[in-house]
């Protein structure tokens, strides 16, 4: 069984949030193969599908970010899952709006729910879907304000294809690998109008 992993925080004033592009990424993905409905389970909302005869539990923790580790290591420990078999799909502002990077064994850089991962499984070697989101356009505001700033209406546009190229990673790190999902789905940010205009 493979565990994939949302981060995000619950409650519907969170929905449309930046940190919560890991959530909407999962609910893409769900809405477009016609998941089961989600349950709770854990601290977390999950749902499990078969997917050419491996088992996916798919999963969206409701601790808040900070907590998620606790939710995490509950299912992985439950289901018996490994750490070699756990995706964790989140907001990354080192990247721009749209742009997509797969990585393993690095730091959290900053992110609470990716340290309270590493700090539950005594470990940070696995793999990272990061979904650019970007950086504030003025200096002097605030990072932690803005990725819980929903997104713009111009990104909202976008919105739809970039969780589509996540949840397309996500099937070939399982059935492809990591090494040729993290060549074929590295992803370019999207050039947004708004931020042309600002540079």
């Amino acid at each position: 069984m493979w565990i994939v992993v949302g981060l995000g925080n619950p409650g519907a004033k969170y929905a449309m949030n930046r940190h919560n592009v890991g959530f909407m990424a999962l609910d893409s993905y769900c809405a477009s193969v016609g998941f089961p409905k989600w349950k709770d389970e854990k601290q977390a909302l999950v749902t499990r599908l078969k997917m050419e005869d491996v088992d996916v539990l798919f999963v969206k923790p409701q601790k808040y970010m900070n907590n998620s580790g606790e939710s995490v290591q509950a299912l992985m420990h439950f289901y018996k899952i490994p750490v070699e078999r756990l995706i964790v799909l989140h907001d990354e502002i080192d990247i721009g709006f749209g742009a997509i990077k797969i990585q393993k064994n690095r730091g959290p850089g900053g992110h609470n729910g990716l340290k309270s991962i590493n700090e539950k499984l005594g470990t940070q070697d696995y793999v990272r879907v990061k979904l650019g989101v970007g950086r504030p356009s003025h200096p002097g505001m605030d990072v932690a304000a803005y990725v819980l700033q929903d997104f713009s209406s111009e990104e909202q546009t976008h919105l739809h294809d970039f969780l589509g190229v996540a949840g397309d990673a996500v099937e070939s790190l399982i059935f492809d690998g990591y090494d040729k999902t993290a060549t074929k789905y590295t992803r370019k940010p999207v050039a947004l109008a708004q931020a042309k205009a600002e540079g």
